[in-house]
């Protein structure tokens, strides 16, 4: 579980070597993902078409694809709503979880526009997810920050190693439509982003959390099963 954190290099930088206000907003209109958040590129075929010259299996491929990453960032969102509603008080760790959960709404975001411009069928555990991520999110946060951080550990290197995945089956993908390098890019930035979280979640005491080993692996299952579900319905 630990090895991407392992051997992985910390993306927080010390406050002296991080960017400027200004560095920080042009890298984010840099960043592949602002091609859905920025009205201008709406009429961009990379943000408004799908493929039509994917094989079959490639089709459900993509299609199966956007409606787990659709799926993981709502329980995502819901699991930091949840952990922020018990440690909001602990000013420190709830300004952490916030800043954690802007990036998820972002996601979301993203992922909501991806899901109608390819024209896939969210999973029907929508609801499900929703609630399945603020008890996870709660519970955790009742068992201390520390094991609110190791839900985040747990969570992010399931998901860092699901988008790896993506990527891998996307390489054999046999169209030259513009959409496709592009959800590449942005998977690619959202696995980063999630990678920073586990970063951040390990660098907060994640593994001092109470049976950390047993409660990262039985999260880890529960993400992995609920991934095959959404694959499917």
């Amino acid at each position: 579980m630990m090895m991407l954190a392992s051997v992985r290099p910390s993306l927080r930088l010390p406050l002296r070597l991080r960017p400027s206000f200004a560095a920080a907003l042009h890298a984010q209109a840099q960043q592949p993902s602002s091609k859905y958040t920025d009205a201008s590129h709406g009429v961009d075929p990379s943000v408004s078409s799908t493929p039509q010259d994917l094989t079959p299996s490639q089709r459900n491929a993509l299609d199966a694809a956007l409606r787990v990453d659709q799926a993981g960032e709502i329980a995502a969102n819901f699991i930091y709503k949840g952990q922020l509603a018990i440690l909001r008080r602990d000013r420190s760790t709830a300004s952490l979880i916030q800043d954690m959960w802007d990036q998820e709404k972002k996601h979301l975001a993203v992922m909501n526009k991806l899901q109608v411009q390819h024209r896939v069928r969210p999973t029907v555990l929508w609801e499900v997810a929703k609630v399945a991520g603020f008890g996870l999110g709660a519970v955790t946060a009742l068992m201390g920050k520390e094991a609110a951080m190791a839900c985040t550990e747990a969570v992010e290197t399931v998901i860092g190693e699901h988008y790896d995945d993506q990527l891998k089956e996307m390489d054999e993908f046999s169209t030259e439509h513009p959409s496709l390098p592009l959800l590449k890019d942005v998977i690619r930035e959202f696995r980063d982003d999630e990678l920073e979280h586990l970063d951040t979640a390990v660098e907060h005491n994640s593994q001092r959390a109470p049976a950390h080993a047993l409660l990262s692996s039985v999260i880890g299952a529960g993400c992995k099963v609920a991934i095959e579900l959404c694959k499917r319905v």
